[in-house]
């Protein structure tokens, strides 16, 4: 598997082009907005307020590296505390600049592997297990939102196209928990994919191996991957610990949402708050644009227009957001990507190759 320096290489175009759109959505959604105005707002930004912002954002990403360090014991042995938060704020680098190449949950699954021999798909389970759990205060909280966006006044294409967006981040989702309880099923459907492209692959690279060999290595990865994603959902200490876990790091969100606005001097209602910055994570699921830069913007300054909080405030809060939850860890994630990444090179110098 290509590591994060082979994919951003392969990539680097089209990552450069949705970084020059998500980067044209935010200048034209200020400049509508008003240049003066966003700048006033943000100089009215209190410091201490945005230093919290940074104190949760950190809660979040240790507890959510907690979180998986809990599953990953269920089925094999973790690494040691900082290895995980490490991989953790790697992948996320990973995710953070490459919206549809190879995700965050393969590439930590890769990190695995090449720095603790962690079996990939073991990895690549426990990694798909932990963003379910993620995953389920947002189903709860998204099945709310949608009946509120029902009720809001809000023009009927916003209305439409949030409502798509949350249906299909529960639709990728539902489709990942599917494949992990239903293997025989998730098998046909992957091997019959593997047989209809089979002949193309053959001819572009040219190598002599046989659809057997394919399929056979198809239900092995589908059945470790299987065996160690229902393992880890169904112990029930873990399954309770990570819930719990999981609420607290939606908590944290929240709060830190609301404290972006608090530096401003603006105190939304709770309520809208919640059910509005929980479509917008939503939203920054989908690989539309890294980080769904400016279309998460913009849905946020349409739906809190519906609660009386102004443009300029909402974009504001957003880059204050943003700043915490996406440039420092997104810095921090290329350092820790840089380490592991020479890491791994050191180690294929040094060592006779293995077969994963």
């Amino acid at each position: 598997m290509q590591d994060t320096y082979a994919i951003i290489k392969e990539h680097k175009w089209k990552i450069l082009a949705t970084f020059a759109v998500a980067a044209f959505l935010i200048f034209l959604m200020t400049f509508l907005i008003g240049f003066d105005d966003v700048l006033a707002t943000l100089k009215t930004a209190k410091w201490d307020w945005i230093a919290i912002n940074f104190l949760l954002e950190a809660g979040i990403t240790l507890v959510w590296a907690w979180r998986w360090k809990l599953i990953l014991d269920v089925v094999d042995t973790s690494p040691k505390f900082t290895t995980m938060v490490g991989m953790l704020l790697a992948s996320l680098f990973g995710n953070n600049v490459t919206p549809s190449a190879a995700g965050g949950e393969p590439l930590r699954a890769y990190l695995l592997w090449e720095v603790e021999r962690t079996p990939f798909e073991i990895g690549f389970a426990t990694s798909t297990a932990d963003r379910v759990f993620e995953f389920l205060p947002f189903v709860l909280i998204s099945l709310i939102a949608a009946l509120f966006l029902l009720s809001w006044n809000i023009p009927l294409l916003t209305r439409i196209l949030v409502i798509i967006m949350i249906i299909a981040s529960l639709l990728i989702f539902g489709i990942l928990i599917y494949a992990g309880f239903r293997r025989e099923v998730t098998q046909r459907v992957i091997i019959s994919i593997a047989q209809s492209i089979y002949p193309t692959v053959i001819r572009l690279t040219k190598k002599d191996i046989s659809f057997n060999e394919i399929r056979e290595k198809i239900i092995f990865y589908i059945n470790r991957f299987s065996t160690g994603f229902i393992t880890a959902l169904q112990d029930r200490k873990v399954f309770v610990i990570a819930f719990i876990l999981s609420f607290a790091m939606w908590g944290f969100d929240m709060l830190r949402m609301y404290i972006c606005f608090g530096a401003l001097g603006v105190y939304p209602p709770l309520l809208p708050l919640v059910i509005i910055y929980t479509i917008g994570i939503l939203i920054s699921l989908l690989p539309l644009l890294p980080g769904a830069w400016g279309i998460r913007e913009g849905t946020l300054i349409g739906l809190f227009a519906v609660v009386g909080v102004s443009a300029d405030v909402v974009l504001a809060a957003s880059l204050i957001d943003r700043l915490a939850s996406y440039v420092v860890p997104t810095i921090l994630g290329a350092i820790a990507a840089l380490y592991y990444g020479r890491k791994v090179k050191n180690r294929s110098v040094n060592l006779p190759s293995t077969d994963a």
